[in-house]
């Protein structure tokens, strides 16, 4: 089969396949997870269910593959902010107010949904939130042993530990009303991991 074929065909796939998890992610909002079925998402995406099938099994299939594309997006965008910013305060302070903001988001947009509720308890069973929330603890813990290398960390407490802190107060980030409240919670946190004068 020739290269260009394999490549427009690989690239149909993926348009597919994307078309599938945000029809059903916006299905899911809309009617709740457990009024949602194949054939719903099969209409709406404009595709036969015999072409759906041969993507996902079912419908808690797709929801789990779009939600573990979210986790992936807001991993790659936390390294991002971290690799863009210049100094290494800076660059933990980038990280903090991203992973705020990306949490603010995600739950205004289950507040949003009118089966928010459902859809977010049948998320976070997946495997994949734990393993993210990992990820996201050790590269905050990696930044804060950069920062005590210069001396501008509270050396009181671990940085495994100070990491923890810092995730459980961000997710505060949830319940604020807007971007400046976002903005003073990470600075709150952020005069916390100081150390004492």
């Amino acid at each position: 089969m020739p290269r260009l074929w394999t490549e427009t065909v690989d690239s149909h796939r993926r348009e597919v396949r994307e078309a599938i998890l945000g029809t059903t992610a916006a299905l899911a909002a809309e009617h709740g997870l457990l009024s949602v079925t194949m054939s719903q998402i099969a209409e709406r995406t404009g595709i036969g269910r015999a072409t759906l099938y041969k993507y996902f099994p079912d419908v808690e299939a797709i929801v789990l593959a779009w939600h573990q594309r979210q986790i992936a997006n807001h991993l790659e965008l936390l390294a991002q902010v971290r690799d863009q910013a210049g100094t290494t305060d800076q660059r933990l302070e980038a990280v903090l107010t991203a992973y705020a903001h990306i949490h603010q988001q995600r739950v205004r947009h289950h507040q949003h949904a009118s089966h928010g509720a459902e859809l977010g308890a049948f998320l976070h069973q997946d495997e994949h939130v734990a393993h993210a929330q990992q990820q996201v603890h050790s590269l905050i813990r990696d930044l804060l042993t950069e920062v005590a290398h210069t001396g501008n960390l509270r050396d009181d407490v671990t940085t495994d530990e100070l990491a923890g802190y810092c995730l459980h107060a961000l997710n505060a980030a949830s319940s604020l009303p807007s971007k400046a409240a976002v903005h003073r919670l990470v600075t709150v946190v952020l005069s916390g991991l100081r150390p004492s004068p």
